[in-house]
């Protein structure tokens, strides 16, 4: 398999798990927890959705043709959330931005990885750039789970493989 082929898919196969990862993580907190923030100076699970969402609709729209930073983005916005969001408005969101992300990614051909691409005017290889929103998402992707896991406390369902206890390392079950 031609290394580019394998590159892409690759990339796929990462989003689609950090997406996934975060959904799980999602879904079990209730919307109180949803919008809470640890402290004043944290992120609640609903400011990261906003954030990523836009980020991702922002790198993605375009993303062969045209800068990485949409003039329509308002990132600072991101890391606002005023009275009248919903959950189900932030959602819609983020499914849209993550479907942006893989309409892009599947439409990319091995020859579009030679290209450059800019973002915030700044030249970026495509692999560099695609490279940079694989971090940002796996970045955001913790944040997500970190705190989905602390608001749901002993009612938390791993995502992975759990912990494998002391007393019963070593044994087959």
């Amino acid at each position: 398999m031609d290394i580019s082929v394998e590159y892409l898919q690759d990339v796929i196969e990462n989003f689609e798990k950090y997406k996934d990862l975060s959904d799980r993580a999602m879904a079990q907190v209730d919307d109180e927890q949803f919008f809470a923030a640890l402290d004043a100076e944290s992120n609640s699970i609903a400011v990261i959705v906003k954030h990523l969402a836009g980020n991702l609709r922002s790198r993605w729209t375009d993303f062969l043709t045209t800068d990485g930073e949409k003039p329509d983005r308002n990132r600072d916005g991101e890391f606002e959330i005023d009275d009248s969001a919903s959950r189900a408005v932030l959602l819609r969101a983020w499914e849209d931005g993550w479907q942006c992300a893989f309409r892009a990614l599947k439409a990319l051909t091995p020859e579009d990885l030679t290209k450059t691409v800019y973002i915030r005017g700044e030249a970026h290889s495509v692999v560099k750039a695609i490279d940079r929103q694989v971090t940002h998402a796996a970045y955001h992707a913790g944040q997500i789970v970190f705190l989905a896991k602390h608001f749901a406390g002993g009612s938390w369902q791993t995502l992975s493989m759990p912990r494998v206890r002391s007393e019963t390392r070593g044994q087959t079950t």
